[in-house]
């Protein structure tokens, strides 16, 4: 049970925002689908759920084509910036409705969150805030119980007390009913222990595709003067380093060699998924 795409591409106009896309999204998993501003992530979204079309490549849901398949899409949930109920519908309404497209649909659970976030269901769609629109459509996205769940940008918007509820009410579907979740974030550093495997995209090719603890296990952080950070980085694969004053942070592949020469006086660290993506996608 899985999505798969393969070498899906896309281009509007001039621009090609997907180039050859392969991937994979299994069943019960979290996944991070990272990627710089216009990497083509909502492209690849907007694809698996048929809002547009690839100029090429499939994709196949449990093993079935996923274009213009009204089965296929009835098992995934797209949450993005696009409200698609009418702006004068009620939040209530809303809800009452979306059973009629997603039979599984939870409209007591999504009551629930309401509350829970102090969403008034008697507010217009089109009265909400930006922070409360994307809560409206965060509780959707929970209370649909389909197998797969996208999510592109969801706490847009959201204050720090809101992001967190929602991270919370998130595990806590999960742990319960489990379910795929595609997170398409910018904010890795919130993400980054709740996510099991990681998609970074990068000018609209896929650069790395594996779990969280196999990504970051395959480096490590060194820090510590200038000089003795430049010496004993040589010959080795750095990805990138950072500078503050007289202090440097070197981001490297491969396992930490403290016990030599040129370690003395230096400290080392696991390498950081913000940082780690930071510099996979420096230009």
């Amino acid at each position: 049970m899985s999505i798969e795409i393969t070498n899906i591409s896309k281009s509007f106009g001039q621009v090609q925002a997907l180039k050859g896309v392969s991937a994979g999204f299994k069943e019960e998993r979290i996944y991070g689908l990272l990627g710089r501003n216009g990497a083509g992530k909502s492209t690849l979204l907007n694809i698996l759920t048929g809002r547009i079309f690839p100029d090429s490549g499939t994709v196949t849901v449990d093993g079935e084509p996923g274009v213009e398949n009204d089965r296929a899409q009835g098992k995934i949930f797209l949450m993005s910036e696009t409200t698609l109920f009418p702006d004068a519908m009620r939040v209530h309404r809303a809800f009452h409705w979306a059973g009629s497209f997603y039979p599984a649909f939870d409209e007591g659970y999504a009551r629930g969150l309401a509350e829970d976030f102090g969403l008034n269901l008697k507010s217009k769609i089109t009265g909400l805030s930006t922070g409360y629109r994307s809560i409206f459509k965060l509780i959707l996205a929970l209370s649909v119980n389909v197998p797969y769940v996208l999510l592109d940008e969801p706490v847009l918007g959201l204050d720090a007390n809101h992001r967190e509820l929602f991270y919370k009410r998130l595990l806590e579907k999960y742990a319960e009913r489990p379910f795929t979740v595609v997170l398409s974030t910018h904010l890795i550093e919130e993400v980054a222990n709740l996510i099991e495997d990681v998609i970074i995209i990068k000018e609209g090719e896929v650069l790395r595709q594996e779990s969280r603890e196999k990504l970051l296990s395959g480096g490590y952080t060194v820090s510590g003067g200038a000089a003795a950070v430049e010496t004993y980085i040589q010959g080795r694969k750095v990805l990138g380093v950072d500078s503050l004053g007289g202090l440097r942070t070197a981001y490297v592949l491969g396992s930490p060699e403290r016990d030599i020469q040129s370690a003395r006086d230096l400290e080392f660290g696991p390498m950081d998924l913000q940082k780690l993506f930071i510099q996979l996608t420096n230009s």
